[in-house]
């Protein structure tokens, strides 16, 4: 059994405890925590679990690196503390330990990422032996290995678009949503998730990842941009108001232009309430859904809707998020120690698991 750890017990890190749980290679050891209201709580009720299993959370970082864990699932934010995630996440690497998170988006695309987040995690690497992979679902395998896989089934291939639909009153983050994302402000507030070259910034990568995929060069990266206002005050179930006039709807696009046309597209929707920018594409049903639209011949469309915790989409791509780095865990263990993207590791099958309850 792999022991293994979870750092940090937000809204992936809820997942990733019960991924761990129930890989069938994979022994939850410790957990860690931030938060000095966890520490000492049992990681099954941290994990939603109805159980207890025996990890009780901690904060002492020296002292769980100490027991020498071979694989560390690094849940904590790298939104607002990139410095902070890279620091632990090397501190990880160096105590030998595989690392799996969805937290640092420079690195997705890690053979593009800046000297100054790359070149740590290889120094990190040299030094202790371990390796780190990063992906998650946006950016992750909705715009990297699920859309390269139905490409495949192209005869002729003229775009390849990605895109995330979501109500945003049902994401678990009020401050991103609000302040980050900006819904809910003046429409002269400037949104720092979608200010210029922040959205190449963040998926710029993938587009990068499919163009390497697929054999082409890029001419360039573009985005567009698009937000409407709330045509009346909306009342949501989680976060409160939102009031008339306020930001509703955001859409913006990162294309990958080749030979002077996008044909590498990621496109987000996202809305405060369904009731604002009807006409942009919508879900099919339900709360939000990430689809890929593979335009030429055959049309190809598939849409993937993930649900957990009660229901909720958001939650849902969380674990799929998760399950994909947890997945990654024990074929990172038997290759050579470095810095990984998802053309590297396969999407596996789920060995061990079919037909296996959580114990």
């Amino acid at each position: 059994m792999v022991s293994t750890i979870v750092w940090g017990t937000g809204n992936v890190g809820r997942a990733a405890i019960r991924a761990v749980e129930a890989h069938p290679a994979l022994k939850l050891t410790a957990v860690l925590v931030h938060d000095p209201g966890k520490v000492g709580r049992d990681a099954g009720d941290l994990g939603g679990l109805d159980r207890d299993l025996g990890v009780t959370a901690t904060d002492d970082i020296d002292a769980v690196l100490a027991t020498g864990p071979r694989a560390v699932v690094y849940a904590a934010s790298g939104d607002i503390r990139p410095d902070e995630a890279l620091a632990d996440i090397t501190r990880a690497i160096r105590a030998g330990a595989v690392v799996v998170t969805p937290a640092m988006y420079a690195l997705y695309d890690q053979r593009n990422a800046p000297p100054e987040l790359r070149e740590p995690v290889l120094a990190a690497v040299a030094d202790g032996g371990g390796s780190l992979f990063v992906s998650g679902v946006d950016p992750g395998w909705g715009n990297d290995v699920l859309p390269l896989l139905i490409s495949g089934l192209g005869t002729v291939v003229d775009v390849i678009r990605c895109q995330e639909i979501f109500d945003y009153s049902t994401y678990d983050q009020p401050d991103s949503v609000r302040y980050l994302v900006g819904m809910g402000q003046p429409m002269d507030y400037e949104p720092p998730m979608i200010a210029p070259t922040v959205p190449t910034m963040v998926w710029g990568g993938q587009v990068r990842l499919m163009a390497r995929a697929l054999g082409v060069e890029l001419d360039e990266i573009r985005e567009t941009l698009d937000r409407r206002p709330l045509d009346s005050t909306v009342s949501t179930a989680t976060m409160g108001d939102f009031e008339v006039g306020t930001q509703g709807a955001v859409r913006f696009e990162v294309q990958g232009v080749v030979e002077g046309e996008p044909r590498i597209v990621i496109e987000h929707v996202t809305r405060i309430h369904p009731s604002c920018a009807p006409d942009w594409p919508t879900p099919p049903d339900g709360d939000g859904a990430h689809r890929v639209i593979i335009e030429g011949r055959p049309r190809i469309e598939v849409t993937v809707e993930a649900t957990d915790e009660g229901g909720s989409r958001a939650a849902g791509g969380n674990a799929t998020a998760v399950g994909r780095l947890v997945s990654a865990i024990d074929w990172l263990l038997d290759a050579e120690p470095g810095l990984y993207d998802a053309l590297d590791v396969p999407l596996r099958p789920a060995v061990g698991k079919l037909g296996r309850r959580q114990p």
